[in-house]
């Protein structure tokens, strides 16, 4: 899976004849697992329909503030659409673009959804040899870069004007790798191995019936995403959950009983540098497994049950140089017993939830959850969606590890 999967990405396009090629980098992009949001200069039209651009991208595609024959007046908002990219690409950037964007000249929503841009904003310069080469333009190159856009250096060959030499822009695939090694470059987590568990156990009566829990394995689930989105390479271990996870760099496998997760668990531990253990583990077990299914009777059924083996404790106890991560699920005397666990289980870190917090808890797509760290410092957070909060926990280990 592509480090674009997921990510919303604002497509600038200024009025140049490689205008063009956007159309193969809309494709790339959505082929990617990308959402595309396209924003044009009005003049650019005459190189690239909108309609083109929007039925690729199935945007909407916006080039003026308002639409001047909507008696309404709907405003197109610069400051939206530069909120919601995860990255900008402005592609082909002419010259003129260019120095209007080094100057801070505003005078079409692209420029000026530019310089609302909080994300990582990308450019692809396009133009004729002896403009690529005029000491303005390269002026104006350094001047982006030095307010830390990202320059995607144009390619050699034949330019419109028939001249052969550099100023044509780089063709759409050699876009996508340059911004896709850019952003595996700048992953905090890259080069890390991350192992998390996730989801419920089931323990056996029969071949029919077992113990288990609510989980459903959501918050490590999201976990997994996060630190897949952040370059790490993941081991998921997943108990039985119907939830779904695409990315090649999670490697996920699948449990079904605690005794089956100890022992993966224990096969992959010493090589991950980071651990977190999100799975609600099954506590007991039956002590003996029926072969055949149990037939129900008049008579009361008595099931003797044993301890299944702490998978926390016990890498706790061999751990050396990885941070281990452990989750509290409480329903009464929250931080005190959150405390004791993570010292008991020489934890470096805890996240502590309740069930007595509406909206955490099992099977939901919320939670609300409080850091302890190995200092017994407490951070607590709001209700979030499990995906923020897994950024959240995230962005704890990162402080923690200084990567």
């Amino acid at each position: 899976m592509s480090v674009l999967s997921g990510k919303n990405v604002l497509l600038g396009v200024s009025a140049g004849i490689a205008a063009y090629k956007t159309a193969g980098l809309v494709r790339l992009f959505i082929k990617a697992g990308a959402n595309v949001q396209v924003v044009m200069t009005p003049a650019s039209k005459d190189f690239v329909t909108p309609l083109t651009l929007s039925t690729l991208s199935q945007n909407p595609v916006y080039s003026t503030f308002y639409d001047k024959k909507d008696d309404n007046g709907l405003w197109n908002s610069h400051v939206d659409l530069a909120l919601q990219a995860d990255l900008m690409l402005i592609a082909p950037a002419t010259a003129n673009t260019m120095a209007k964007m080094a100057d801070g000249n505003v005078d079409n929503l692209l420029l000026a959804t530019y310089l609302s841009a909080k994300a990582k904003v990308y450019f692809a310069p396009a133009m004729d040899l002896d403009m690529f080469q005029h000491p303005s333009t390269k002026h104006n190159i350094q001047k982006l870069q030095s307010y830390g856009n990202i320059f995607i250096p144009p390619a050699s060959g034949f330019l419109a004007s028939g001249l052969m030499g550099e100023g044509r822009m780089a063709e759409p695939e050699d876009i996508i790798k340059f911004i896709e090694d850019d952003m595996t470059q700048s992953l905090p987590l890259k080069g890390k191995k991350v192992m998390i568990t996730a989801g419920p156990t089931y323990e056996a009566i029969d071949p029919v019936r077992f113990i288990g829990n609510h989980s459903s394995g959501k918050m490590g689930f999201a976990l997994a995403q996060q630190a897949a989105n952040m370059g790490a390479e993941v081991v998921l271990i997943a108990g039985p959950s119907d939830e779904k996870i695409n990315s090649s760099f999670i490697n996920r496998i699948n449990v079904i009983s605690a005794d089956d997760m100890y022992k993966v668990t224990h096969q992959y531990f010493k090589d991950m540098d980071i651990a977190i253990f999100a799975a609600a583990v099954a506590d007991y077990s039956p002590a003996v497994v029926a072969g055949q299914k149990i037939k129900k009777k008049d008579a009361s059924l008595h099931i003797d049950l044993k301890p299944t083996q702490d998978i926390l404790a016990s890498v706790g106890k061999i751990k050396e140089h990885q941070y281990l991560v452990g989750f509290a699920l409480e329903t009464n005397d929250e931080l005190e017993n959150a405390k004791s666990k993570l010292k008991r289980k020489n934890l470096d870190l805890i996240v502590l939830n309740s069930l007595k917090d509406k909206g955490a808890g099992f099977k939901l797509d919320t939670n609300k959850i409080t850091l302890i760290d190995s200092n017994e410092k407490i951070t607590s957070f709001e209700l979030k969606s499990k995906k923020e909060v897994a950024s959240d926990i995230f962005k704890e280990i990162i402080k923690k590890l200084h990567v």
